[in-house]
């Protein structure tokens, strides 16, 4: 293998073929210990290796060394086949002797640098006005300097050009400002994978609880959320949270941290699995109910045309479309109402819910229950 990759282990490979990556957490965590390697020793090493939470050890080549900035090393992210915005980021420790200063409450004390996040709201776990450093990482790399020596460290992590990185996530939302958060739980990033996706949309809802909201609006992607966003203008920035597929997860969350009201807005498709109880809805593991579209076309008493194409259609949008010509708009605030009905079901009757399914360009209400 080049060294100009970091090294993993075979039994750590994606199963699927994809290449992993590393977490921010990870690169955070080596270029620490190579920053204190560098205030130990005299001399920046050229490789470093640290732990993984999991127990296996992975080695990465350090960059950016400048004599001219003593002790100050980067690691560059690779986050393997994973579509992340931080891919190439120079994740970067700088590092000093805490003797004498009376801040430094333990072996290390932690400071987040340029590009690093600050914590503004509660519900995060994390300190508020500290850096956005999430607690696996944070003890990752005390870990990591614990490797090198038991002398108190100051240690400041930042990535240049965090604050634009930023901009393509949640972080503004959470109330996290000028940069990125830290993050990983098991220091390695799994292609596509949508644990990661979950995890947003349960720290987005306890933001939400821990500021006290009455209502929470769930939304399955960027336009049924810009639509949500100008229909309630008066609700705060952390109601809002995109769920993507995981509607059971978000709604179970916020009846869990007693949020009293949902509203969900999004398209057919996905009202009308909720409709027929299915509360994951990822395309790959649910398909739209055909026979339920038409069970709701009947009755509501729709012409006989929507009913046949209820089942002559293998998708929601086409038959949702069809009602819109026709002027027949029952059918659609009927799956409306039933996917409200599973949702407070789903919740054990904890919540009031609303549905309300916009159109496919996020732009018009065209249904309600």
């Amino acid at each position: 293998m080049s060294t100009s990759e970091p090294e993993l282990s075979p039994d750590v490979a994606n199963a699927k073929g994809l290449r992993t990556g590393w977490t921010t957490g990870t690169c955070a965590s080596a270029a620490a210990k190579a920053a204190v390697s560098w205030l130990v020793g005299g001399t920046p090493p050229a490789m470093i290796e640290v732990g993984l939470p999991g127990g296996e050890r992975v080695s990465f080549p350090t960059a950016d060394i400048d004599p001219s900035r003593p002790h100050q090393v980067a690691i560059i992210k690779d986050a393997g086949d994973d579509p992340d915005c931080t891919d190439g980021a120079h994740i970067t420790a700088s590092v000093e002797w805490a003797e004498g200063r009376d801040d430094v409450a333990d072996q290390v004390r932690l400071l987040g640098g340029d590009g690093v996040g600050t914590v503004t709201k509660s519900g995060l776990g994390l300190t508020v006005g500290g850096p956005a450093i999430n607690p696996v990482p944070s003890r990752m790399i005390r870990e990591a300097i614990a490797e090198v020596t038991d002398r108190p460290v100051v240690c400041t992590i930042s990535v240049p050009g965090g604050q634009q990185m930023a901009e393509k996530t949640s972080n503004a939302r959470l109330g996290i400002v000028g940069g990125i958060s830290i993050l990983g739980t098991t220091g390695v990033v799994k292609p596509f994978s949508t644990a990661s996706y979950r995890a947003s949309v349960v720290q987005q809802i306890d933001v939400g609880a821990a500021q006290d909201v009455e209502v929470v609006v769930l939304a399955t992607g960027s336009r049924s959320d810009d639509w949500a966003q100008q229909a309630w203008p008066e609700l705060s920035e952390v109601a809002f949270v995109e769920v993507g597929d995981f509607t059971g997860i978000a709604l179970r969350r916020a009846a869990g941290a007693g949020i009293p009201c949902v509203r969900f807005v999004g398209m057919a498709g996905k009202i009308a699995k909720l409709a027929d109880g299915v509360m994951m809805t990822h395309f790959h593991r649910s398909k739209v109910n055909t026979e339920l579209l038409a069970e709701v076309a009947r009755e509501v008493g729709a012409p006989s045309e929507l009913i046949d194409a209820a089942t002559e259609t293998n998708t929601a949008r086409h038959f949702a479309e069809l009602c819109l010509q026709s002027g027949v708009t029952a059918p659609l605030n009927r799956l409306c109402e039933m996917a409200a009905a599973n949702c407070r079901s789903h919740t054990g009757g904890d919540l009031d819910v609303e549905i309300v399914m916009v159109d496919f360009d996020g732009i018009n209400e065209v249904a309600r229950g």
